[in-house]
């Protein structure tokens, strides 16, 4: 009726189990079972797995994290965080630079209680440690309340390059549509 995977797990819920584990710890044995070790090993190998696996992302993969990134703390209206992701060599449209964005982005936020931000699909394109993406963009802002005060819309067009491991904007232009 019972299997010996049952009768081992009910003899260490038992009171006389649990009360003998506790006279051990009071008395500062440390008891190293064969189950804590496997445990351990067991956390240390998923752990590096996980390592492993975030390290060895397709580079268009974590191009479009560091996407949702950015995209993410513009709406939540942390621009220093936004900027962490453009390179110190950013060229804008009308030769804004990356000060002038930064600016930009701080005016735009400050300004409003609440900001949105909706991308359309994403044209994605990497070449090494270069890439492209294009995409239209629904920027809104406002009060906070059900309906935003302002919206435009923009086709859009960035570079990016991989730096010091992470990718960063080092060009983008936009274009309102007429």
């Amino acid at each position: 009726m019972f299997d010996g995977c049952a009768l081992f797990l009910g003899a260490q819920g038992s009171i006389p189990f649990r009360m003998e584990k506790a006279k051990t710890l009071m008395a500062g044995d440390v008891v190293v079972t064969w189950q804590h070790r496997w445990h351990r090993r067991t956390a240390w190998l998923c752990l590096a797995l996980g390592m492993v696996a975030c390290g060895s992302a397709p580079p268009e993969e974590r191009l479009r994290q560091q996407f949702s990134a950015m995209q993410s703390a513009v709406e939540q209206k942390r621009v220093g965080d936004f900027m962490a992701g453009v390179s110190d060599e950013f060229t804008g449209s009308g030769g804004m630079d990356r000060g002038a964005l930064h600016n930009l982005l701080r005016v735009s936020t400050l300004g409003q209680a609440s900001v949105g931000v909706t991308t359309g699909p994403l044209d994605v394109h990497v070449q090494g440690e270069d890439a492209t993406v294009k995409f239209p963009v629904l920027l809104t802002g406002g009060s906070g309340r059900l309906l935003p005060q302002q919206a435009q819309t923009y086709q859009v067009t960035t570079g990016w390059r991989m730096e010091d491991g992470e990718w960063r904007v080092h060009y983008a232009h936009w274009d309102a549509p007429h």
